[in-house]
């Protein structure tokens, strides 16, 4: 059955409410990031953080956001089913495919929401009780223009020492997304009082109204 079970309960409470070994400064914009366009359009961004469920209700909060999917990023698609992806042996990264409208929102103003409250990007194939590669942090960039940002983003919060600790976020070029099963589809919203995401995930909602209050949807 799913991994958020009992047996993880018990190390998702010990770290509840830990917050990212981040400065106290504000969360810096990107230094290097494409302008918004002037016309509407779509454009997509794949990202993997940990457990998709909360990194999906992070940005179906975000304005300019019009879809997120979960599901799996990085392997093949005979093996982009969640029973295979939890052996760790895929590839496979959980993941999040983010359609979002430029003329809205930028690439690299996703990306600050993604290191600054989606997940830790100092930790390394693993996030809080979740650990293997399939819960990795990583960029699946689409052209040459998302991987000239993220790689910049990444050198700039280093750079800040933003946090005490490296980012460990891979930037891989991007070979194909996979969406999840159904039940993984909204299953913040759908399933608010679970413990995983109660510890876990709602405490990142909050971090982005209180830091990003002018990007949230609601």
């Amino acid at each position: 059955m799913l991994k958020r079970t009992v047996f993880y309960l018990f190390s998702t409470i010990l770290i509840a409410g830990c917050a990212l070994a981040r400065s106290k400064a504000p969360f810096p914009d990107p230094a290097v990031d494409a302008p918004l366009s002037t016309t509407h359009g779509k454009q997509t961004a794949v990202l993997a953080g940990g457990c998709f469920w909360g990194v999906e209700g992070v940005f179906e909060r975000v304005k300019g956001v019009t879809n997120v999917v979960s599901g799996f990023a990085g392997g093949d698609k005979s093996t982009a089913h969640y029973e295979m992806v939890s052996t760790g042996r895929t590839g496979h990264a959980e993941s999040v495919k983010i359609t979002f409208d430029p003329s809205q929102i930028t690439f690299g103003q996703l990306l600050k929401v993604y290191f600054a409250v989606a997940h830790n990007p100092t930790e390394l194939n693993r996030q809080g009780p979740d650990s293997g590669t399939q819960y990795r942090s990583a960029v699946f960039y689409m052209d040459d223009e998302q991987k000239k940002v993220a790689e910049a983003y990444i050198q700039q919060l280093d750079a800040a020492k933003v946090f005490s600790r490296p980012i460990v976020t891979q930037v891989v070029p991007f070979n194909g997304f996979y969406a999840a099963e159904s039940y993984h589809q909204h299953y913040l919203d759908n399933n608010p009082n679970n413990p995983y995401i109660v510890y876990n995930d709602l405490p990142k909602l909050a971090a982005l109204k209180k830091e990003f209050p002018q990007m949230c949807k609601r």
